[in-house]
């Protein structure tokens, strides 16, 4: 299959981002299957640093090889999904089990409600009941070399 990542700079050669730990599913190499969503990255990422330019790099996942990873999955932003995130944004989880994490992407227009959730202002029932209309796009959080061998760059396509 296809999938993308979308930077201030070109990806050749895809490495776990050092650093940032709080975001949805830890220390990973993000990537989504949906070309549009990975063009939004791009621009924002370009956009926030103040450099670059925005750019999708194109790779192939080779997913028949899924089983060789340990892989968690969500299949959509429910009650597990919601608590993973919350723990990874508040670094308060160790997620070092996993070669790849897949699910929804708690993008701009969710934040506020999981921020609300975090600050205790929302229960678990009041943020899912208003995260349930946002058609949340997907990610793959690639976490080791081993989930990463499973790439191979195709393009980059300037945005």
């Amino acid at each position: 299959m296809i999938i993308y990542h979308g930077s201030n700079v070109e990806v050749r050669d895809p490495k776990i981002m050092a650093g940032r730990k709080a975001l949805d599913f830890g220390q990973a190499f993000y990537m989504t299957s949906y070309y549009e969503q990975a063009k939004k990255w791009a621009h924002l990422t370009a956009q926030r640093r103040k450099s670059g330019s925005p750019i999708v790099s194109e790779f192939d996942f080779d997913d028949n090889r899924l089983s060789e990873l340990s892989v968690l999955q969500f299949e959509k932003a429910d009650r597990k999904w919601l608590e993973f995130v919350s723990a990874c944004r508040t670094n308060q989880i160790s997620d070092e089990q996993y070669d790849l994490i897949i699910g929804p992407v708690a993008n701009d227009q969710t934040f506020p409600t999981i921020q609300l959730y975090l600050l205790g202002a929302y229960d678990e029932d009041e943020a899912l009941r208003r995260l349930l209309p946002y058609k949340l796009k997907n990610q793959y959080a690639f976490k080791t070399e081993k989930s990463i061998s499973l790439l191979s760059f195709r393009r980059v396509v300037f945005v």
